[in-house]
């Protein structure tokens, strides 16, 4: 990958155009080699000759003091060492919890139960019975005219 900073000519004539030509870009280059230059002079301090041995009474003090909060205590808990762990066990008794509640949950729980249907009136299936056979229609309409014939009157519905 071209790097403008650390081997500018690795970079395409476009680019190298555009940082000369734009003033923002010329600044942010100009503020990383300086960065760069800065670092290139600083100098690691001098370990102190304790260091070491703070540091490890740091750890076994860290070590022995009691976790936080009551998730640093269940990681505590499901943790023995570097080597045995109380994870995988864990992870399995989840999975078997979760299996055997959806299995229970199958049985108890009937999905196919019918939900009954609401009594109605003879009336109420009768109209129901009208508005879904246009056939009933038409044989009333024509008994209707039947009966205005009759009588020599004109019927309702007839034009």
């Amino acid at each position: 990958m071209p790097d403008l900073l650390l081997d500018p000519k690795s970079v395409s004539e476009d680019v190298r155009a555009h940082v000369a030509g734009c003033a923002e870009c010329a600044r942010e280059l100009r503020e990383l080699e300086a960065t760069m230059a800065a670092m290139d002079l600083w100098e690691a301090p001098e370990l102190s000759p304790y260091f070491d041995g703070r540091m490890a009474a740091l750890l076994r003090e860290e070590q022995q003091n009691p976790p936080a909060g009551w998730l640093e205590r269940l990681r505590a808990r499901l943790t023995f060492g570097e080597k045995m762990s109380l994870r995988p066990v864990a992870a399995a008794a989840l999975a078997l919890v979760v299996a055997v509640g959806g299995g229970m949950y199958g049985v108890f729980v009937d999905h196919a139960a019918p939900v009954p249907a609401q009594q109605q009136s003879q009336v109420i299936r009768d109209l129901q019975s009208l508005d879904e056979n246009a056939q009933v229609f038409q044989q009333m309409n024509s008994m209707d005219d039947q009966d205005s014939g009759d009588s020599g009157a004109a019927s309702p519905n007839t034009l």
